[in-house]
């Protein structure tokens, strides 16, 4: 292999055009491609800003032209070359730089590659997990290079617009205080502390909210974030927020600047305009229209309550729910009535998954209602349902019954099922919608205790305050999240800035005021020296890159994830430490040793 010696790149790959013709130019790159086309050589050459081809001629010389007919695909290489037009017919069109070709002069192979387990190309059909396995591979992808490129952007925009705000950029601690009232933490041992441990933060909250006592004022952070909890596709046990935190501001202040923001990093990044400002709903509205806290809005198909008009019918599934506090909830599926009973079968499945019982269904036709369960309901009451579901000719009516949540989970997630299978999603439509008003508190039957919705340093609204002890569940919050096409993206809230309030917060929440000392003393202890009225909201970068470079799931737009099972395929962490480094931190594990060899195995 040659070393490069004074050989410097002189030009990128995907940079050239007709105006570098008659160049001398240096590339360095990866092989994509070699080709032997009758005693010529073409290399397609690449690095991260596109292709090039190289042309390998005989007269270049025997030992350049015996080492071009050695290239292998990913092989690295440094090729100096004249220029020039390619001949007439053989232009690519598809290629920025199709165009032009390079008549190499020079060649060194400056590393060989065996050959990848997968082909360095786009819509690569591989096993994710091998992807994973050989990431460093995978990188190499241009799509996966510009999922990552828009990363950079995002980030970037974010920082200039909130510099623009008078935002200080501050590192709070990754090693920190472990408090309860949220997923697991990651533990991290003191050596220096024997017996006592750490916790990597799961978001920089109570360091903000100190700041804010600090009196910065406005503050942001690109935090990184542990917790250790259940994985889906749009979670890891390490991710990124972009967290901000700001003082003498109501909620429509924050609202305000973030729609701003993003509206910034979008036409930054994606030459998008965002309509401002965005609709807003109420959590309660929410729940009660499209069965969500983070509802979909590119398409309409509202829950609709029929309880009143089904209570009193004869169909007992219905009456009973009705009678016992439940609810009767359906959805208008316009076109409907071509769905055949294989296919509402599959429906009722399907919501079976949420905890749904059943399926009830009506198809509207010219002639009337035809249902299975139609003949339980008499006329007035068939015509109230059609009117009130909005049915028409072709419609089709389904309904589930159960408690208000089963129902909600059950509907919320059908009407989105439906929606895929008849294509109402628009795929390139950016649809921002606020969520207000959630509930500050719900009742843990399991722990007996009420819990926060949120966390336990978000504000009551101040109309609620004085049934904060005497009826909890009623509490609204002044929280909000931010939806992009019904996935949340981003939520905050007003935080407690009155140490009185907060200790009601943890004395509902259970603490005894000793327990609540012990854990968040220094924060009460703070709202003692003048903590300033604030609130802030955080961003999950994972999130609004995947959604905006149209990627399934947040792995593909972060270099180096986990997988599902909370492990890295490439470097195998987590992984077994020698005793010495547990002696060290004082610690002594009693999972047997095959347990640990069986639990990596099923990783």
């Amino acid at each position: 292999m040659d070393m490069m010696e004074n050989t410097k790149r002189t030009h990128k790959c995907g940079e050239l055009t007709m105006a570098n013709c008659g160049e001398t130019v240096t590339l360095m790159g990866w092989v994509q491609r070699r080709r032997d086309h009758g005693g010529l050589i073409f290399v397609d050459l690449r690095d991260r800003y596109g292709l090039a081809q190289v042309v390998f001629d005989p007269e270049v010389g025997a030992d350049i032209f015996t080492k071009a007919e050695s290239l292998r695909n990913e092989y690295v290489i440094a090729v100096t070359g004249l220029v020039r037009q390619r001949p007439e017919g053989t232009t690519n069109e598809n290629l920025a730089t199709g165009e032009v070709e390079v008549k190499a002069s020079d060649l060194k192979i400056l590393n060989k590659a065996k050959t990848p387990p997968f082909y360095i190309e786009d819509g690569v059909d591989v096993d994710e997990m091998i992807r994973l396995k050989y990431r460093y591979l995978d990188l190499r992808r241009p799509e996966m290079q510009k999922a990552l490129l828009m990363r950079h952007k995002v980030t970037m925009a974010a920082r200039e617009f909130l510099n623009t705000k008078d935002f200080m950029e501050i590192e709070t601690p990754m090693l920190t205080k472990s408090t309860p009232e949220g997923a697991r933490d990651y533990l991290v041992p003191a050596r220096l502390h024997p017996g006592e441990f750490y916790a990597l933060p799961q978001s920089p909250q109570l360091f903000k909210q100190l700041l804010m006592v600090s009196g910065m004022e406005r503050y942001f952070q690109l935090a990184r974030c542990f917790r250790d909890e259940d994985l889906r596709a749009d979670r890891q046990p390490e991710f990124t927020q972009l967290d901000m935190e700001l003082s003498f501001v109501e909620q429509d202040d924050i609202l305000d600047l973030t729609e701003e923001l993003i509206c910034y990093v979008f036409k930054k990044t994606m030459d998008r305009d965002i309509p401002r400002p965005f609709p807003r709903m109420t959590w309660a509205d929410a729940m009660d229209k499209y069965g969500s806290d983070k509802p979909d809005l590119r398409f309409g198909m509202q829950l609709i309550n029929v309880t009143d008009i089904v209570k009193d019918s004869d169909f007992k599934v219905f009456a009973s729910v009705a009678q016992s506090g439940g609810e009767v909830k359906g959805i208008c599926v316009k076109g409907g009535s071509s769905f055949s009973r294989r296919e509402i079968d599959k429906l009722t499945e399907f919501v079976g998954i949420y905890g749904a019982k059943g399926l009830a269904y009506i198809y509207v036709e010219e002639d009337g209602l035809k249902s299975p369960v139609a003949k339980f309901f008499n006329e007035e009451q068939l015509a109230a349902l059609r009117e009130r579901m909005g049915g028409e000719t072709g419609d089709l009516l389904m309904f589930v019954a159960s408690t208000p949540n089963i129902v909600a989970d059950a509907l919320g997630h059908l009407r989105i099922e439906i929606a895929k299978l008849q294509g109402l999603i628009d795929e390139n439509e950016l649809n921002f919608s606020w969520v207000v008003d959630f509930p500050l508190l719900e009742y843990d039957d399991e722990e007996k205790r009420w819990v926060a919705i949120h966390h336990p340093f978000t504000s009551p609204k101040d109309e609620d305050l004085d049934i904060l002890l005497t009826d909890p569940g009623k509490v609204r919050a002044k929280a909000y999240d931010m939806v992009l096409n019904g996935v949340e993206i981003g939520g905050g809230s007003i935080r407690i800035h009155r140490r009185d309030v907060q200790n009601k917060i943890f004395q509902l929440l259970g603490f005894s005021q000793e327990e609540a000392y012990a854990k968040f003393g220094f924060l009460l202890d703070a709202f003692e020296y003048g903590a300033p009225p604030h609130g802030g909201l955080a961003f999950g970068i994972d999130r609004v890159v995947m959604l905006m470079a149209g990627r399934e799931t947040i792995r593909d737009v972060i270099a180096f994830p986990k997988t599902q099972s909370a492990a890295c395929a490439m470097t195998q962490a987590p992984s077994a430490v020698e005793n010495k480094q547990l002696r060290e931190l004082y610690i002594k594990t009693d999972v047997p040793p095959n347990k640990q060899k069986g639990a990596k195995e099923q990783q």
